[in-house]
């Protein structure tokens, strides 16, 4: 439980509990420039698979969950269709009652195209606003239950054998504010994603490999206003690389190896000559930064670092991942992800493991931080997934 005296402490506090910031020593506080967004729970993987692999998958295997990571990739599903349970308890160091749940699905149309689907909310569960500055204790008592959710569809089509594409829209709901005096109101904001998937085999040796690349820049959209003033914010718009190897080394035993770079395409907050972000110092480059578009954002990402050339490679995430597969049944699961300390300092490993019988699939992942003070630390994440394609084989073999 926590107790915010105005909305404007409020939404600091948040910002900090869903972007964890690491303890600095203080001769590198002025080199510590996130680029911040709001709704960051989009940012977070949903799934036990992919956050078992150090939040990488761009181009893995397809599964039901490739709607976050990838929804190009479903045509290439084995099959036809699935349903997908994930629930991830957040930031268990800090608080006990903060939770991601999400929802995804697929259908195959045909052999060469694929519908999906996904909802996600993100509770921030029950927080005590207390007394307001007047001492008058208005709020006294009052609490509120702030939350996010979002929900999307996609359609995903084969080019070729090796090549496909897919489009997502999402509508964004944030309630993270209070109606009081202040005006504010729940934020609105709508989302498109592009993604890309390259899906082929090579020798080495005497082994056929699969061999995959994969794009997704997904968040493409509006900005988000929560209505008590006429500043809007960027939603987590965000470019996602990534290349997959798959080794089999007999008819039973498969290794996979696969590493994603991300980056955010969202403006850098411009800093003062101290390092410092500006604000209110200096109003006309404060409006100036929250009157660029969405999609002018995107472009200025990419060369408006104030260190340069060297802050903007700092700006990118790795995250490098590995799963051992026997029979295509059971699972084990390594990985790594690493976030410059001036952009975060998110560094952690993760393990998962999981299996899959005809009618359904279990998985879990759990986070190791390797950062200091990192609240990432000890997080699990739980995945039940369906295949509809086994229970309407199950139902089949029952009748008879």
């Amino acid at each position: 439980m926590f107790a915010f005296h105005d909305h404007i402490g409020y939404k600091v506090m948040l910002f900090l509990l869903l972007i964890p910031f690491a303890l600095r020593a203080q001769d590198k506080q002025n080199m510590f420039n996130p680029v911040t967004t709001s709704v960051t729970s989009l940012s977070i993987a949903p799934d036990a698979r992919g956050g078992g692999m150090g939040d990488v998958g761009a181009a893995t295997e397809a599964d039901v969950n490739s709607q976050y990571w990838n929804p190009a990739k479903y045509p290439f599903c084995v099959g036809r269709a699935g349903v997908a349970i994930s629930y991830t308890p957040w930031l268990r160091k800090l608080v006990n009652d903060i939770n991601l749940a999400n929802v995804a699905g697929f259908y195959r149309i045909g052999d060469y195209s694929a519908i999906s689907a996904s909802l996600r909310y993100f509770s921030l569960g029950e927080v005590s606003l207390g007394w307001d500055d007047s001492g008058a204790g208005a709020l006294d008592g009052m609490t509120i239950n702030p939350y996010e959710f979002a929900i999307d569809a996609g359609y995903s089509r084969m080019l070729s054998d090796y090549f496909s594409m897919a489009v997502a829209m999402r509508f964004i709901f944030s309630d993270i504010t209070y109606d009081y005096e202040d005006g504010s109101s729940p934020g609105k904001a709508f989302a498109a994603d592009i993604a890309m998937y390259y899906n082929n085999y090579l020798m080495i040796g005497n082994r056929e490999c699969g061999i995959a690349a994969g794009l997704n820049i997904n968040n493409i959209g509006s900005k988000i206003n929560y209505g008590a003033d006429d500043r809007s914010e960027f939603i987590p718009t965000n470019l996602r690389l990534g290349l997959n190897l798959t080794i089999p080394f007999d008819e039973y035993n498969r290794f996979s190896i696969a590493a994603d770079a991300n980056k955010l395409l969202v403006p850098t907050f411009p800093v003062d000559e101290n390092g410092k972000p500006y604000t209110d110092s200096d109003p006309e480059l404060y409006k100036r930064y929250y009157d660029i578009s969405p999609i002018a954002g995107i472009f200025k990402s990419f060369s408006d670092a104030p260190n340069g050339f060297k802050e903007e490679l700092q700006e990118i995430q790795w995250s490098v991942g590995a799963e051992y597969s026997y029979n295509d049944r059971f699972f084990v699961r390594l990985g790594y992800h690493d976030e410059h300390e001036n952009k975060g300092n998110r560094k952690y490993i993760t393990a998962g493991a999981g299996f899959k019988m005809s009618v359904f699939s279990l998985d879990a992942s759990y986070v190791f931080s390797t950062a200091q003070s990192n609240p990432l630390d000890q997080t699990m994440r739980f995945t039940l997934g369906f295949d509809l394609d086994g229970i309407k084989d199950l139902f089949s073999t029952r009748r008879r």
